[in-house]
């Protein structure tokens, strides 16, 4: 059993920064890990990746020490029990929208007294090889990172409630389906609000997680964190293509 490295930086009060994994891709893990980026989001809501693959990837952040986290594609029990049950170290959550929806969320991640995650033996407990249950299942529920996302104008509305709800660790606020449940305004108008909800999320006593960034503007994600976000996602992709852009205009400008 391992301990969450990334939970602990955010109880340091650092801002941590991961990568958005969309496909099988178990290097990717791994580089992201000797980069020193502190965890993968692991995206099961968009990617195609079924739940042995996951497990692999789980297993390339594990030897390289970078936290294997899961964005999964809905909030039924049964779901979430499979994810942790595969080792990940915290799950990303679409679409929670109602208080009652966090906390049967905050509920499923974590065992009694916590919640009510179907007890099983695999490889969450080190197959129970030198640990009791009892300890087993208290350390896991201490490690375990439970991020609902904001992504709809509904759960801004019911934001105040959702901040009460025990056992949520981050908010995640996302701009693209946030923009969508708005209309469509533009990004400066999800912008705006975004500026709003970050703020609120870390005065009620909780992380705030950013998502959707693009590497190529550092700017806006910069101002997200002097907000209040400290836990930030970037799309792999996007930093590939970054990269490959910022090279072919280094070849450029050296053979002016």
């Amino acid at each position: 059993m391992r301990t969450n490295t990334t939970k602990a930086k955010l109880a340091e009060g650092k801002v941590v920064f991961g990568a958005i994994i969309n496909r099988y891709a178990p290097d990717q893990v791994e580089i992201f890990g000797v980069l020193g980026y502190d965890f993968v989001m692991i995206d099961c809501e968009h990617g195609p990746m079924d739940l042995d693959q996951v497990e692999h990837m789980v297993r390339a952040g594990e030897v390289f020490g970078i936290t294997p986290i899961a964005r999964i594609p809905d909030h039924a029990d049964a779901t979430i029990l499979r994810y942790l049950d595969r080792g990940v170290q915290g799950l990303i959550v679409p679409h929670i929208n109602t208080r009652e929806e966090a906390d049967a969320v905050a509920r499923a991640a974590r065992y009694y007294p916590d919640g009510h995650r179907g007890v099983g033996g695999g490889r969450a407990h080190d197959y129970g090889v030198g640990v009791s249950r009892d300890e087993s299942t208290a350390w896991i529920n201490s490690q375990t990172l439970v991020i609902p996302m904001v992504e709809e104008t509904e759960a801004v509305e019911n934001l105040d409630a959702i901040l009460g709800v025990t056992g949520v660790d981050i908010l995640h606020v996302a701009a693209g389906d946030l923009g969508q449940s708005m209309g469509n305004p533009g990004p400066a108008d999800v912008r705006r609000l975004m500026s709003q909800v970050i703020p609120k999320i870390r005065a009620g006593g909780k992380n705030v997680g950013v998502g959707g960034n693009s590497p190529a503007d550092a700017t806006g994600v910069a101002e997200f964190i002097k907000l209040g976000a400290n836990f930030v996602t970037i799309s792999a992709q996007g930093l590939l293509r970054l990269g490959a852009e910022d090279f072919r205009k280094r070849v450029d400008a050296a053979l002016q």
